[in-house]
């Protein structure tokens, strides 16, 4: 019976979302357009903002002590992107994909363009100052809060709010991580749970939209560097690592092996930081101001004991990616962003953790094929990015999702079996101990 009923549910919401098609086709697509822009302005101004707020922060730590330097702008930081919050927009704190999935799946959370602007500046603010998270989870969160403030405008029916509204969080991971494809699974796998194909259409449009965007917006000044887009030469794909991929039989068994230890540790992750949160509201409640403040200042007190290299988590996950650290080294990074993204999330700091997650799971693939090769003498070239992946998909547990986050790295087609095979593995493993991702934990703790 809820089958059927569920059944019948798909279809009316097709119907609906066809209609408006047909009624409003033109301004549906400049209603789709306009939340890829939207998704990828939020995106790019919000990597721009981090960045540069980092590069002040690495200034300082030139001419000061880090000992007075990290644990004063932490608290600093957290005090102000707290105030923020608190002030303006509650629901701007926290990951930001937590919040979109909870309002489809009709949880009261609040959206709109306030919430968006807060969580930019709120998050710029907080990451910018020491906070360990990613830019992707707040960007989920403004992509769907433009969504929503189009579908407002558009009047539309609410069939078509929560499609609008999904595609726009995939928008956000598609600007943030140059995934276009990523973003589109992510709104289908995680956000919609949907294959209907006027919903694969709707997010695929909005999703490629934001990823150009991004492109243009980053080609006119906002990042040059980071651009996929000439004005000599056009659009460009750009690789942001040069991985050699080389794929041995035998490299199928060491993969799985890896999937295994990945989900175990992934697994171990997603109770570390339900386990934080749930302290930290337990200590708090509702002062979020206090908790940002402490969470700040211990965090920077932690990442001032540190050496130079760990004052930047951009540095680290590129550390990870080049093979450029040792076993022990490798073990060093991952312990330290295990613990400090506990805090962070803990503290309901507004950033992601898609980002950590892929800089854990590149530091196991690391260190694993390290190990391997002392062992054997052989060392599996997918390693790294099939580590990423293979964390991503057990923390999410969506492993597509997590493959094409993890592919958009290397732009190298014979990667994605490798990756492929890592992701489902642990994503299977993951599930033996716990069929709900992280984010559907928190939901079903509040922990939003």
């Amino acid at each position: 019976m809820n089958e059927l009923n569920e059944q019948k549910i798909n279809i009316k919401t097709s119907r609906s979302i066809r209609n408006l098609l047909k009624q409003k086709w033109l301004v549906v697509i400049v209603a789709l357009m306009l939340t890829g822009l939207g998704a990828a302005l939020t995106g790019v101004l919000f990597k721009a903002g981090i960045k540069s707020l980092e590069m002040w922060r690495l200034e300082l730590l030139q001419k000061f002590p880090p000992l007075l330097i990290l644990p004063i702008l932490g608290g600093l930081g957290g005090f102000i992107s707290a105030s923020l919050i608190a002030n303006l927009a509650p629901a701007a704190a926290g990951s930001g994909v937590t919040q979109i999935i909870a309002f489809l799946r009709h949880k009261p959370i609040p959206m709109g363009l306030k919430v968006g602007l807060v969580k930019l500046i709120a998050g710029i603010i907080a990451i910018g100052s020491g906070f360990p998270l990613g830019p992707e989870g707040p960007s989920v969160q403004m992509g769907g809060s433009v969504a929503w403030q189009m579908a407002q405008w558009l009047k539309a029916p609410i069939a078509f709010r929560r499609v609008i509204i999904a595609a726009g969080g995939g928008a956000g991971i598609a600007a943030i991580f140059s995934a276009p494809i990523g973003g589109f699974i992510f709104a289908i796998e995680e956000l919609l749970n949907s294959a209907r194909p006027v919903v694969l259409l709707l997010v695929v449009i909005t999703t490629f939209w934001a990823d150009a965007w991004a492109d243009v917006l980053q080609a006119i000044g906002l990042d040059p560097k980071a651009a996929g887009f000439s004005s000599n030469l056009g659009f460009q794909v750009q690789k942001e690592y040069n991985q050699i991929v080389n794929f041995l039989p035998i490299d199928l068994i060491y993969l799985i092996i890896l999937g295994i230890i990945i989900g175990c540790l992934a697994e171990l992750y997603c109770r570390f930081v339900i386990k934080m949160q749930k302290q930290g509201n337990k200590w708090f409640k509702n002062k979020l101001v206090l908790r940002m403040v402490i969470s700040g200042i211990l965090l920077g007190f932690i990442y001032s004991l540190l050496p130079d290299t760990f004052h930047n988590l951009e540095g680290l996950q590129k550390l990870i990616a080049d093979g450029e650290a040792n076993i022990s080294m490798t073990l060093i990074i991952f312990l330290v962003i295990f613990i400090t993204t506990g805090i962070a999330a803990a503290a309901g700091a507004p950033g992601g953790l898609f980002y950590p997650m892929l800089t854990l799971g590149g530091s196991v693939g690391l260190a694993c094929g390290n190990s391997l090769e002392v062992l054997t003498g052989h060392i599996p070239t997918t390693f790294i990015f099939a580590g990423m992946a293979g964390f991503v998909a057990a923390c999410s547990r969506t492993p597509i999702t997590a493959m094409f986050l993890a592919f958009a790295l290397t732009k190298d087609l014979l990667i994605l079996k490798p990756l492929l095979i890592t992701s489902i593995t642990s994503f299977l493993v993951a599930r033996i101990f716990n069929e709900h991702s992280i984010y559907e934990r928190q939901i079903s703790l509040r922990l939003i």
